[in-house]
């Protein structure tokens, strides 16, 4: 007799019932999907707005942000020039180096201590600014900064924004202002409707919430007040949040960023209209209505047509199910579990390790890795056989779990390879104390084909996350532990530590092979040519260190100097290149040629050693070479880190007659006004720079600027990496005293080097 639960279920499932039933089920998942999906595409449309936002943002933020900058430095070019000359023509020279800004777009000019326009790149422009706000403020408040003045009108309703830097002496008296005027349109000059729309806006807003100038559409304003703590508040400066505001100027809500420039006292301001960013998504929302309703009836007509034999496929789809279910579970467990001994594998393992690691790190706690290796496990194989062997496993599993907690797992890697995960670890040492317990359970006698035996294990600890913050981390270092155990005698534990990596091993390799390339004349020097501009002669080489490894070929000096650097050997290696570039160039005056200057690299740790004047002395009297064709090549940062020690050490080297160069130039963020300060002959400057030099603005200007600035100075300029007929042409147009790089000459040893000399002698 069918039980009552039974008879409700068989009256559940007639066709009557159940097809209704499911139809109503289908209709309803899928009208819950298509109006998922409707918020989805709403979602969408408002992830693609903000996205949109901020990306118009950081473009617009980098465009203005290099405006700013070029203008600041612009500024800071003339400031500079007069301040030291005290001569209103500083403007015609700048413009005659092309260091100006184009005049079509901006206004410079000098105002002396009384307000009067004494020089301005309008010609014939002059009267009296003492009246304005930037003027004023820079006579009064001794202000040193940027300014950025409000937006004035000129007489054409064009808006205007000024920018300033206050003039001083050198004992701090007031001299004037140089002040640089651009239209406030320049700034919004990048709007693009194709992406912002009709209803978007791109703006630059002041700290004190006046919009300095404001762009929707074709529309440009500027003076409007707006909530500047709302809009932008202290947001960190990596921060792009989109919020949704709606604008007091023309009520329109907005996907809106706001963007505080932290070297500006102004802040970007990008908005999207919501209205216009959701408009495509609703029509194509109808779409997906309609569609829907169409499935609806054909799912409806579908059903009535199943039904009559919806018992039959009911039946089939069971068995079927209750087949594919077993199947399933079965090859999970085999898929995830040990055959041997019934234990989660390595697979299973894994995946429950990285569990472990993101439940730990969201709750801040620790977990730990045991790595366990059987240390006579091998000599019981060959002794009993494999079936001893496979029972000795399953023996080391049963007791491997009997100590340890419910929450924690024990896996079988494979072989004799066991491993344990400890989570919600409290202290490192109880993870010391489940390996001790292991060490005595595993020690215990196993009786084995009648025959007893011991057996002991060795144990590696990594712990999460000083020794690891992924499952391959921590498993490798606790297999680096477990051998670490090995080797102190076996049937112990050790803790991982970062000396025990593997890094450590190829480093210390490495190193001692580094102690004995002087000794086997393992390294050798190439050289490469600088080139005069005027005629492309070459006017000096370049001394570069190689090591030629016996078993790993020519290794690059970025390989080994650090390492050379950190051990101390950068010293005597750094004697040798010496007198190795020395000795070569006197050979080559030996052969007829030509004295040239050679450079030779200097690292921080040569540049301070205390017998570094003394090698270069008694390198200099064994090679014969004069002191002023040795020039020595420094970082800029190396300057920079010690400048009193550093300016003893040139002074010393300029009184022997050595000449002293600054390498990468520009990448250091110091200034030529600063290396003024030091005794310093060469400026190169860096390849970064010169790549950009040719076809870019920005490089070009800069490049341009570095020429002028270090030519002022009498420096001998050099530029590095050119790559280039352009690059070559247009430093030759520029007035750069000499290049270097590949579009000449590539490094080459002292013969191939020897045979270019003499083709030009």
């Amino acid at each position: 007799m069918p039980t009552p639960l039974r008879q409700r279920l068989s009256q559940v499932t007639q066709p009557l019932i159940l097809f209704p039933a499911l139809t109503l089920l289908v209709l309803g998942i899928l009208w819950s999907g298509v109006l998922h999906l409707l918020d989805v595409e709403r979602s969408a449309a408002r992830r693609e707005a903000a996205v949109l936002a901020r990306e118009v943002s950081e473009t617009y933020e980098a465009q203005v942000v290099r405006a700013l900058r070029e203008i600041d430095q612009t500024l800071k070019v003339v400031k500079h020039d007069f301040e030291r000359e005290r001569n209103p023509r500083v403007l015609e020279t700048l413009d005659s180096h092309e260091i100006l800004p184009p005049p079509m777009l901006f206004d410079l000019r000098i105002v002396d201590q009384q307000g009067n326009i004494v020089a301005s790149t309008r010609e014939g422009e002059r009267g009296n600014l003492a009246e304005k706000d930037y003027f004023r403020a820079h006579r009064d408040q001794a202000l040193s900064s940027l300014w950025i003045g409000q937006p004035a009108q000129i007489g054409n309703g064009e808006e205007k924004l000024h920018f300033s830097r206050g003039l001083r002496s050198a004992d701090g008296a007031f001299l004037g202002v140089v002040t640089l005027s651009v239209a406030a349109g320049y700034f919004v000059s990048g709007y693009e409707e194709a992406k912002l729309g009709k209803e978007g806006v791109l703006g630059l807003v002041g700290s004190d919430g006046v919009f300095r100038v404001r762009r929707t559409g074709s529309s440009v304003k500027s003076g409007e007040q707006i909530d500047y703590a709302q809009a932008v508040g202290e947001a960190d400066p990596d921060d792009k949040e989109v919020q949704i505001l709606q604008n007091n100027w023309d009520g329109v809500a907005r996907y809106t960023v706001a963007r505080q420039l932290f070297e500006f006292p102004l802040a970007v301001f990008v908005g999207v209209s919501e209205a216009e960013q959701s408009a495509q998504v609703e029509q194509s929302n109808q779409r997906y209505i309609a569609a829907t309703a169409v499935a609806s009836l054909v799912v409806i007509s579908l059903f009535a047509l199943l039904g009559r034999m919806s018992w039959q496929l009911a039946r089939s789809r069971q068995r079927e199910t209750e087949a594919t279910v077993e199947h399933a579970q079965r090859v999970e467990y085999l898929a995830f579990h040990d055959a041997l001994t019934g234990l989660p594998n390595r697979s299973f393992f894994s995946k429950l390790l990285i569990q472990s690691i993101a439940h730990s790190q969201r709750y801040e706690r620790k977990l730990a890795v045991l790595f366990l290796d059987l240390d006579r496990f091998k000599s019981i194989n060959d002794t009993l056989g494999h079936e001893a062997g496979d029972e000795l496993l399953r023996e080391v599993s049963r007791r491997l779990q009997g100590c340890l907690r419910e929450s924690d797992m024990v896996a079988r890697l494979g072989g004799d390879e066991f491993v344990v995960l400890l989570p919600e670890l409290a202290e490192d040492k109880y993870a010391g104390i489940v390996a001790n317990k292991i060490l005595v359970e595993t020690a215990r006698p196993f009786v084995l084909l009648g025959h007893e035996f011991s057996v002991t294990a060795s144990i590696g600890i990594s712990v999460f996350p000083q020794d690891g913050a992924d499952e391959q981390s921590l498993t490798k270092n606790a297999d680096i532990a477990m051998y670490h155990a090995k080797d102190q005698g076996k049937n112990n534990y050790q803790y991982f530590s970062k000396a025990l990596g593997s890094d450590m091993f190829g480093r210390l390799a490495l190193e001692a092979n580094l102690r004995h390339a002087l000794a086997r004349d393992e390294f050798v020097l190439h050289y490469q040519p600088k080139r005069n501009l005027r005629d492309d002669r070459i006017s000096g080489v370049e001394a570069l260190l190689r090591w030629r490894h016996p078993q790993l070929g020519l290794i690059e000096p970025k390989q080994f100097i650090p390492l050379a650097e950190e051990s101390g050997l950068i010293v005597p290696i750094g004697k040798w290149v010496l007198r190795t570039a020395c000795a070569q160039n006197m050979a080559w005056q030996g052969q007829g040629l030509p004295p040239i200057p050679i450079a030779v690299n200097m690292t921080a740790r040569q540049f301070f050693d205390d017998n570094l004047l003394n090698d270069l002395h008694i390198v200099l009297k064994s090679t014969g070479m004069p002191p002023h064709l040795l020039e020595l090549e420094i970082t800029e940062s190396l300057l920079m880190q010690d400048v009193n020690g550093a300016m003893a050490v040139l002074s010393k080297l300029k009184r022997a007659g050595m000449r002293v160069a600054v390498d990468d130039f520009g990448v250091g963020y110091s200034s030529l006004a600063t290396l003024q300060r030091f005794p310093l002959d060469t400026v190169k400057i860096d390849r970064s720079f010169i790549r950009e030099a040719a076809g870019d603005e920005n490089g070009e200007t800069l490049t341009r600027a570095i020429i002028a600035m270090g030519r002022s100075l009498s420096m001998n300029i050099v530029a590095q990496g050119v790559e280039t007929k352009e690059q070559a042409e247009y430093l030759r147009e520029h007035a750069c005293n000499e290049f270097q790089g590949f579009y000449f000459d590539k490094p080459a040893p002292a013969d191939q080097l020897e045979e270019i000399l003499r083709t030009q002698s």
